[in-house]
């Protein structure tokens, strides 16, 4: 990202009637703002402020309202690492690893710091970069199935992954990209491997297999997502190394319901913003193929910017101007509000949380087959102590949150809702231990830990697992 989105505060520019989509600005604004927002395990929401080295945590109100939430400032990140668009993902622990920046303390610098928050102690920890990782700045990330954080370096098609449990950096195989990591972004699929389209090497497309560590051919987009970078020359990052010559940007890719995928792009020359749909590969078609969506209207640009899935499978996609589009599965649909460039990304309710300031919500709802369904569970839980749920789909069917290239917000993860029947008041329960870091695993069996909060009241309740947004049946749950 080489376009700094302004940070401002965001509002409705029409108002909604009850069955249609909706825009409200959050009851308490984020002190400093929030460039970037995570969904953490415990149902709070991190933020990095607009300050860049402050860092905040939004917690729902006592009725799970994030609208009517209320924020508190969290530790600042290690001294000298104060990054701007970086590499970041929430782990199946529950914790959350941070690599890389383009900016470092308000510097073009591509960094190859890191660090690590644990919600827990309230601490940052320093990460180191893997070896060869001169340079990480604005890279892509993703976390595997098998819960590793899977990272790419910036100048070069270089990868690596972070093992949770030693906090390793191992190497691992490349082979068959195209050109390297810059400006792209990485798509998590159903069957563990991870779709990117090029922006060097334009119109081409390519997965990954992490298994053979190997990139395979995933055919040519068919309108193009690329987007010239002629906003800045050619530019100096390090004195001993040649200045950095922008190859351009794309958009983001969403993962849909129905196994497809929906890329967005910029503006090639006076063209308008171009869309994507891509097929997954099938029994007469061994790479996958691109067909052409609907174009943005002229004067948008979606190149660079994020998108999410909403609840009812579509995608709601952001520009540059700050329109919102949903995207239904045929047209985009030009939305009365205006998110002014702001992150994206699906709250435990539903609703998307537009730059930490405001909440959207969408008309529909979600096929009961798309949510996660409750096999085993504990009937009595205990205040303070940790318990095992299992079940299917706890991941949800897509990583639901994507940008061009950092900056990815992937709520592919399951969280656990206690609501007291007395009160109808709403508890989450820190989860982790998840078994698989996937996404749309079906009928296959799936697991997390949760712990019961000792804020969580007593009595008669149901539970909950959400993901994306989509929450299971109820289960009744006796907390003591």
């Amino acid at each position: 990202m080489l376009r700094r989105v302004a940070l401002s505060l965001l509002f409705c520019l029409a108002c909604a009637s009850a069955d249609a989509q909706t825009f409200k600005n959050l009851t308490h604004q984020p002190p400093t703002g929030a460039l970037m927002t995570y969904q953490l395990t415990d149902g709070t929401v991190l933020a990095q402020g607009g300050n860049e080295n402050d860092w905040y945590v939004l917690t729902p109100d006592i009725s799970g309202s994030y609208q009517n939430g209320n924020w508190k400032r969290v530790a600042n990140l290690p001294a000298g690492y104060q990054p701007l668009y970086f590499a970041a993902s929430v782990l199946a622990d529950g914790r959350f690893v941070m690599m890389g920046g383009e900016y470092n303390q308000n510097v073009f610098a591509f960094t190859n710091l890191g660090a690590v928050y644990d919600p827990i102690a309230n601490t940052w920890t320093p990460l180191k970069a893997p070896k060869g990782f001169d340079y990480i700045g604005d890279s892509p990330s993703t976390v595997l199935p098998n819960g590793q954080f899977l990272l790419g370096a910036k100048f070069k098609k270089l990868m690596a992954v972070l093992d949770p449990t030693t906090m390793t950096w191992s190497s691992v195989p490349y082979t068959g990209k195209n050109d390297f990591n810059a400006e792209e972004g990485w798509t998590l699929l159903p069957d563990g491997t991870i779709l990117t389209w090029d922006v060097k090497k334009h119109p081409k497309s390519e997965r990954y297999i992490p298994e053979r560590g190997k990139w395979v051919n995933a055919g040519n987009v068919a309108a193009d997502l690329w987007e010239a970078q002629d906003c800045c020359g050619c530019i100096p990052y390090d004195p001993n190394k040649p200045c950095y010559q922008p190859p351009g940007e794309v958009g983001p890719g969403i993962l849909r319901p129905d196994g497809t995928v929906f890329a967005d792009g910029g503006v090639v020359g006076t063209s308008k913003a171009h869309t994507d749909i891509w097929t997954p590969p099938s029994a007469g078609d061994k790479t996958g193929h691109w067909t052409a969506g609907p174009d943005f209207p002229s004067g948008e640009d979606a190149g660079d910017t994020f998108a999410s899935l909403l609840p009812n499978g579509h995608v709601l996609a952001e520009t540059l101007s700050g329109s919102l589009y949903e995207f239904d599965g045929t047209n985009l649909i030009h939305e009365p509000f205006n998110g002014s460039g702001s992150v994206l990304m699906v709250l435990p309710t539903g609703e998307i949380l537009v730059g930490g300031s405001a909440v959207y919500a969408s008309t529909g709802t979600y096929q009961a087959s798309w949510a996660p369904t409750i096999s085993s569970f504990p009937s009595s839980v205990t205040r303070g102590q940790t318990y095992q749920i299992a079940g299917t789909q706890f991941n949800g069917l897509s990583q639901a949150n994507q940008f061009g290239d950092e900056d990815t917000t992937a709520t592919n993860y399951p969280l656990v809702r206690i609501t007291n029947t007395a009160t109808g008041h709403v508890f989450y329960a820190r989860t982790h231990g998840h078994s698989t870091m996937g996404v749309a695993t079906g009928s296959a069996p799936v697991s997390t830990n949760f712990d019961v909060s000792s804020a969580t009241e007593t009595g008669a309740g149901t539970l909950v697992v959400v993901a994306n947004g989509i929450p299971s049946a109820p289960v009744s749950v006796t907390v003591n």
